[in-house]
């Protein structure tokens, strides 16, 4: 039955047709029977016949992707997920959470902490992004990823707000990770940064907790041209009163967080300052490290199963963090060594030094930017191989020849692209690494240079893929 109102077409119901009365539209149908409301056909089209793939589909088409295509994805203020949550009854508000930027390893602080309140018994909500494989890696509560439904629940629910506000894909799935982690009852969310800080969608929570893992040369064109201005960025989500953990420093950062946090009246403490590596090993792929604190004499080991040398930076960076959350929330010692140990296990992170292959070795790591690049190069030096191949790829707003600068000339070269608009094209890549002296060839995406390379590998070698996430995204596991 239809009729037209204002020039719109409305329907009642579809006779005969199933819907889940849990849903969204199940409830929206119910209710609307039930006071014998109408219904726009455009909210019918969006609610009755979208499934998970398809609301993908509409997000990622739909809405624009910083992942994608750059910079014209990016917001420059708070407006939109302000608006988005205070439409979903600020869900944030209602969650107590951890929030974590940097330039590196603000993931694999968010999911050793994950890890670690996981194992402490917490229902544990987790934010992260961007995502490898499957869209819903970014919300997960106890490392199991949202519900396929709740995405398309959310995206009928919000579905008004998008045409009216035309938010970013960053800013709907923000607000959908809050709405998630509040309507599951988690006792704490641990919410990774995308982008920067002070202008970050994240950046409107009051958490328990601020961390800073470290500050480099990324993002420039948005953040600032100097590594002060990218520190006054990320320094964004120091809140007033709220303690803040800084992982690493160097002399130009130092300042910035020391003068916002005075100003914000924040309690500040640097990892760095409280604890020191003092050996490490691998020991079948895990990182041990033996671990001083500051005016204590015994030692303390912990097993990471994440082989990456720079994680040593990042745990140190953790343990300052458990320490502090204390005595708040009960992570005692035993909690910590066992989440550590199994952080992979627990909340699915990847792309970290991760070994997919063995004979020769294939690693994967999401390292894209310069302090990234450097440090692959230095676990490389340190791993024993005979002959290297690197495939290769990145995108074009990075600064390129700075990265490729500090690749080892003595590499086999496997130049390609993830099949995104934001990344560089292959054929230029290899015009800039020839000018520099490394040799290589091109391929059209990163399965084809991964064949290749091992074919041409041989069991003593060593095959790495990095330099864009989006490459490593689109590996074949």
């Amino acid at each position: 039955m239809s009729s037209c109102i204002n020039n719109e077409t409305y329907l009642v119901i579809f006779c005969g047709l199933i819907v889940n009365p849990h849903s969204f539209f199940g409830r929206l149908v119910t209710g609307c029977s039930a006071l014998n409301l109408l219904l726009p056909v455009k909210a019918l089209e969006i609610f009755c016949y979208m499934t998970y793939q398809q609301t993908l589909d509409f997000l990622f088409t739909r809405l624009p992707m910083y992942s994608r295509i750059g910079l014209a994805a990016y917001k420059e203020d708070l407006n939109n997920t302000i608006h988005l949550c205070k439409s979903l009854g600020n869900p944030q508000q209602k969650i107590k959470t951890i929030h974590i930027a940097g330039t590196n390893g603000k993931g694999s602080v968010s999911h050793m902490l994950a890890a670690i309140f996981q194992t402490s018994g917490y229902k544990t909500g987790l934010y992260t992004s961007p995502h490898l494989q499957d869209f819903r890696e970014r919300i997960k509560i106890n490392g199991e990823m949202i519900s396929e439904d709740f995405v398309i629940d959310f995206t009928g629910r919000i579905h008004p707000l998008i045409d009216e506000i035309e938010p970013s894909f960053f800013e709907i799935t923000v607000a959908m990770a809050f709405d998630y982690f509040e309507k599951q009852k988690v006792d704490i969310a641990i919410i990774e940064t995308g982008l920067g800080g002070r202008l970050d969608s994240t950046n409107i929570i009051i958490p328990e907790l601020c961390v800073i893992t470290n500050i480099g040369w990324d993002h420039t064109n948005l953040l600032g041209d100097s590594l002060e201005k990218i520190a006054r960025e990320k320094a964004g989500i120091i809140k007033e009163g709220i303690p803040v953990i800084i992982g690493e420093v160097v002399e130009e950062t130092q300042p910035v967080f020391e003068k916002t946090a005075k100003e914000k009246k924040a309690p500040i403490h640097f990892a760095f300052k409280t604890r020191q590596a003092m050996e490490w090993k691998w020991d079948k792929h895990d990182l041990v490290v033996e671990v001083a604190e500051v005016n204590k004499t015994d030692h303390k080991v912990y097993r990471l199963d994440m082989g990456g040398l720079y994680q040593i930076k990042n745990l140190l960076t953790v343990l300052e963090a458990c320490s502090q959350l204390k005595p708040g929330w009960l992570i005692d010692e035993n909690f910590i060594q066992r989440g550590l140990s199994q952080v992979k296990k627990l909340t699915g992170l990847n792309g970290r030094w991760e070994i997919i292959e063995e004979h020769p070795p294939v690693i994967l790591d999401v390292g894209h930017n310069e302090d990234g690049i450097q440090q692959i190069i230095r676990q490389i030096e340190l791993t024993d191989h005979h002959q290297l191949h690197i495939i290769f790829g990145t995108v074009n707003d990075k600064p390129i020849d700075n990265i490729i600068s500090l690749l080892p000339n003595t590499a086999t070269y496997y130049f390609t692209q993830a099949p995104i608009p934001r990344a560089l094209n292959a054929e230029i890549l290899l015009e800039k690494a020839q000018a520099i002296g490394l040799s290589g060839k091109t391929f059209p995406d990163v399965n084809s240079a991964l064949k290749e390379a091992k074919e041409k590998a041989t069991k003593n070698d060593l095959v790495i893929v990095c330099g864009s996430i989006f490459l490593v995204a689109d590996v074949k596991r």
